[in-house]
């Protein structure tokens, strides 16, 4: 019965969503055109939640619960465990006083109205997985970036989403690039759950009822990032991933 309802729910959410990102698209570019980085930052903010929004109408909730340490200023690494595609508007939304930039492939940095130009204009690192000299550009840059900013980037070590929330082995290649290049940064782990409940039957419909969860967890200097103090970040996010159906 749940699937059933699925399809009118999630055809209307897809409509819903489809014009929010034609919607936004233009604002955007008027924003960062006319008005520069900040009026476009807001208009990415307001994006976001809006995305989050229509989601409601597939019975979507979410819920974020911080640590009592959080830093009040940049610049921040954050690191999370990644289910889907709903990982990012709530993060760019509960984090947005600190400017959140994404690492991301450079495949999405074309064709997705308002998210594609968003990632080539706001800030964000897209990379190419198949050239490592250009990722270590694009890393590099970014680690830079927000060292000088006080702003955010947000990297997902998995490299890729789990489909059934069972986290897969972290890749810190592209962490340790951003440690090297913002060491004043404190890296904030993440770990986000049933996300992945989105998508539990494919792509069409939509899963309905989530209730996304993002546990913030304490601080890490990131001059404590060596070998150890990797793994134990690791184990912090992997430790509070819900793997139950």
């Amino acid at each position: 019965m749940a699937r059933l309802l699925a399809y009118p729910l999630s055809a209307l959410y897809l409509l819903c969503f489809g014009m929010v990102l034609v919607v936004f698209h233009p604002i955007q570019w008027i924003c960062l055109n006319l008005f520069g980085y900040e009026a476009h930052k807001r208009s990415v903010s307001w994006l976001n939640l809006s995305i989050m929004r229509c989601t409601h109408i597939l019975g979507t909730r979410y819920r974020i619960t911080y640590p009592e340490s959080m830093p009040e200023k940049g610049p921040l690494i954050i690191v999370t465990n990644h289910q889907s595609m709903y990982d990012i508007p709530p993060i760019i939304w509960y984090f947005r006083r600190f400017h959140p930039k994404f690492v991301s492939k450079k495949e999405l940095g074309k064709g997705i109205p308002s998210v594609s130009y968003n990632l080539r204009h706001g800030g964000s690192a897209l990379i190419d997985r198949r050239d490592r000299k250009q990722a270590y550009a694009a890393l590099k840059h970014l680690g830079e970036y927000i060292e000088n900013t006080g702003r955010s980037a947000v990297i997902f070590p998995e490299g890729t989403r789990s489909r059934t929330g069972h986290p897969k082995p972290f890749k810190t290649y592209g962490l340790s690039v951003l440690l090297e290049h913002a060491p004043s940064a404190s890296v904030v782990p993440i770990t986000i759950n049933q996300s992945w409940k989105m998508f539990r039957y494919g792509k069409f419909p939509n899963g309905l009822g989530a209730r996304i969860t993002f546990t913030v967890h304490p601080p890490m200097p990131a001059s404590q990032m060596d070998e150890a103090g990797l793994q134990r970040l690791e184990e912090t996010i992997v430790a509070a991933i819900e793997t139950t159906p």
